[in-house]
């Protein structure tokens, strides 16, 4: 049998993405967002909780979160999860999980059509670069 590994989040930009722009015109985008859940405890109180998620976008879709992205900006976001290990300069093994996603739509409400858009990427070009990849384009409404 098959395994699935989907995300689906909304959430907040925490902070501008960082763009890094690799061999052979390959383009990488990080940043955080924010999703958050409220509830009222036993005591009547309200309780909100807040997780933070790194998110990593490779190529095309990484170009279009350098043009619109920005800290604050609310979106909604599909990909996978990936968990990757290295060695600190101590040799103790360390740990990242990060969200690597394959498509996002801009949920920002600013009174106009520019403000909404979508981008989509196959998962196939998601992954981390391995040769020559064919471009994918992108779907902004």
């Amino acid at each position: 049998m098959r395994g699935l590994n989907k995300v689906m989040l909304i959430g907040h930009l925490g902070k501008d993405p960082e763009i890094q722009h690799l061999e052979q015109g390959v383009t990488l985008a990080k940043f955080s967002i924010a999703t958050s859940e409220a509830y009222t405890d036993k005591d009547g109180q309200k309780v909100t909780q807040t997780e933070w998620h790194n998110i990593v976008i490779w190529r095309k879709l990484a170009e279009i979160a350098e043009q619109f992205l920005k800290k604050g900006s609310l979106i909604y976001l599909e990909g996978k999860i990936r968990t990757r290990s290295w060695e600190d300069k101590e040799g103790n093994k360390r740990y990242s999980t990060e969200i690597v996603a394959d498509n996002f739509t801009m949920l920002d409400k600013k009174g106009d059509a520019d403000s909404i858009a979508v981008a989509d990427q196959s998962p196939a070009m998601a992954e981390e670069p391995e040769g020559e990849q064919e471009t994918v384009d992108d779907l902004p409404f």
